[in-house]
């Protein structure tokens, strides 16, 4: 690809480094911001400068924060005898945007990965444990909900933390895994109708 200038180059180049964005969409964003007012562009710039410089993670559940604790981890409105582990941010959010969870959250900031490296002590566990042992609000922790991938590497560490929770009298349950609404039999996979199949529900019509 070749440009007209160097400063778009060097752009092009910074953007493309964004996941899920190729050379053209990352020209395309650069020429629209070429053709912004300038406090347009100044504004954007600045804003990802203090995202970088500003941002801090909740010494609690590793969420990201404006401060020391995350606004999940001080509402009083959660329920704080339930923690939901999850793999990393994406998954946080995603099962924030349900509005249907009110518990606590903590970010392993991984799964275990032995192929890539990744083993337990690279991994928010022993903060986990902290938790659970120590609870911030003074309420007992009375269950754990292992929200982690439907992979290898997710069941590895779901089956890591239930070895290690197991002596510690609380519930620890996972999401459930199933056909998406909408989904065709056909055309799902052996692994996820297998576990629909034993992970079934009473059917009602209320």
């Amino acid at each position: 690809m070749n440009f007209p200038s160097k400063l778009i180059e060097d752009a092009v180049a910074e953007i493309s480094r964004l996941p899920g964005i190729g050379k053209k969409t990352a020209l395309r964003l650069t020429l629209h911001l070429l053709k912004q007012k300038e406090p347009v562009t100044v504004s954007l710039a600045e804003s990802l400068l203090s995202l970088r410089k500003n941002i801090r993670y909740c010494t609690r559940c590793h969420n990201v924060s404006d401060g020391d604790i995350c606004s999940i981890c001080e509402g009083n409105k959660r329920d704080k005898s339930i923690i939901c582990v999850v793999e990393d941010l994406p998954d946080l959010l995603a099962i924030e945007n349900t509005n249907q969870y009110s518990g606590l959250y903590h970010v392993l900031g991984g799964v275990i990965s032995p192929i890539q490296g990744v083993g337990p002590d690279e991994l928010k566990i022993d903060s986990l444990m902290n938790r659970v042992d120590h609870p911030e609000s003074g309420q007992p922790i009375t269950e754990i909900i292992l929200a982690l991938p439907g992979t290898m590497e997710g069941d590895t560490t779901a089956f890591y933390l239930t070895r290690k929770l197991q002596d510690k009298g609380i519930n620890i349950s996972t999401i459930a895994r199933g056909i998406p609404v909408g989904g065709e039999l056909e055309y799902t996979d052996e692994v996820t109708l297998g576990r629909s199949i034993l992970t079934r529900v009473k059917y009602s019509t209320e």
